[in-house]
């Protein structure tokens, strides 16, 4: 294939890419009992490929089952390392990781052509709104070809008209979750994100082009840095992305949240937007390389009503999102009993104390 050949296939795939950005599938578990009753926002050339996620007929079913494979049922190929540091490949991640090699290029060839004219063009895309708009198509593609686009419920209109400035707030189970999150987050926004993640391909390249919030939290200067960031980000209107936890949770089990990740919402006295994403942790547990199986009618987005952050201390918003998110997680995805009373037992005591501390003031 020559240049000029490679040059018109690159163009044509980002077009198709462009295009498929414009397919959205959403869905309430409770309430669909057959393939006919999804509810498609728009309509698309590939609106019968997507449909074919359906969610079981009863939610409590839903939220009861657990579709963590067994290791025989994963029957991995190929094992990298021992114990903790273990990763595994098995066939069906051999089909996502040709799912990558064929799309990822594309995804950065995109971004690189966007920076350039970003960097020419100034005005163009201030919010790099259309940059990062390729990451959501990119996502979409991808989950829809490894057949595992999620389900939606809950606020899934008003989410994407726009909520204006807020944080939305998310468990966060599996490198999954980022492409997931990306299917419902319509609107421009910003990810706080581990600064290491610059080194990933295309998601680096993405966190860094789109002028997103990297953190070291190992350095002090840093986190100052993020939180004047953020707080920059939200004056200007635009939506702040985080995971509470600040870390994958080993197990897909709601772990403990971070100090301090709500009080750019607080300062700015902004809403939180809790959105709990169910089973990415089945489908690409934490030691596998690339996902060991279909997240087609396992993978769901629950997106919550608004938490007001006006009156409210960081502790009690920190309970609040806690509650919201763990009343639509699967029960394996729950923290095990003693360990929620304990982490709920310390959020209700960090809670009282902020209340007498306003009360000496």
């Amino acid at each position: 294939m020559n240049f000029r050949t490679m040059n018109r296939s690159v163009i044509l795939a980002s077009v198709c890419l462009l295009l498929a950005s414009k397919e959205t599938v959403a869905f309430s578990p409770a309430k669909v009992s057959s393939r006919s009753q999804l509810v498609h926002s728009r309509q698309s050339p590939i609106t019968t490929t997507l449909s074919s996620a359906v969610a079981p007929n009863e939610e409590e079913d839903f939220f009861r089952k657990s579709f963590i494979l067994s290791a025989d049922d994963i029957n991995p190929l190929i094992t990298l390392n021992k114990g903790p540091k273990e990763k595994i490949v098995n066939p069906f991640g051999v089909w996502t990781l040709i799912v990558s090699i064929i799309t990822g290029p594309v995804w950065s060839f995109v971004m690189m052509v966007l920076n350039k004219l970003n960097n020419v063009f100034e005005d163009m895309d201030p919010n790099r709104a259309m940059y990062d708009g390729t990451g959501k198509v990119w996502s979409r593609v991808w989950l829809a070809m490894t057949d595992s686009y999620p389900t939606f419920s809950g606020e899934i209109d008003e989410l994407r008209k726009g909520q204006g400035p807020c944080l939305y707030v998310a468990n966060h189970a599996s490198w999954l979750d980022i492409p997931v999150i990306c299917t419902v987050l319509d609107p421009v926004f910003k990810f706080i994100s581990k600064a290491e993640l610059k080194s990933v391909p295309c998601i680096g390249q993405q966190l860094d082009g789109g002028n997103h919030i990297l953190i070291d939290r190992e350095d002090r200067r840093s986190q100052l840095k993020t939180f004047k960031d953020g707080c920059n980000w939200l004056k200007n209107g635009i939506p702040l992305m985080a995971f509470p936890e600040g870390q994958r949770s080993p197990d897909g089990r709601l772990m403990e949240f971070k100090g301090g990740i709500f009080s750019m919402a607080v300062r700015e006295k902004v809403p939180i937007i809790p959105i709990s994403i169910a089973n990415t942790h089945a489908v690409m547990p934490g030691n596998a390389l690339f996902p060991v199986q279909p997240g087609k009618g396992k993978l769901h987005v629950h997106v919550h009503p608004k938490i007001e952050t006006e009156g409210k201390s960081e502790a009690e918003l920190a309970e609040l999102v806690r509650t919201a998110l763990l009343s639509k997680l699967p029960e394996d995805q729950h923290p095990l009993p003693q360990i929620e009373e304990e982490i709920m037992g310390q959020l209700e005591a960090e809670s009282e104390e902020a209340k007498k501390a306003e009360a000496k003031v």
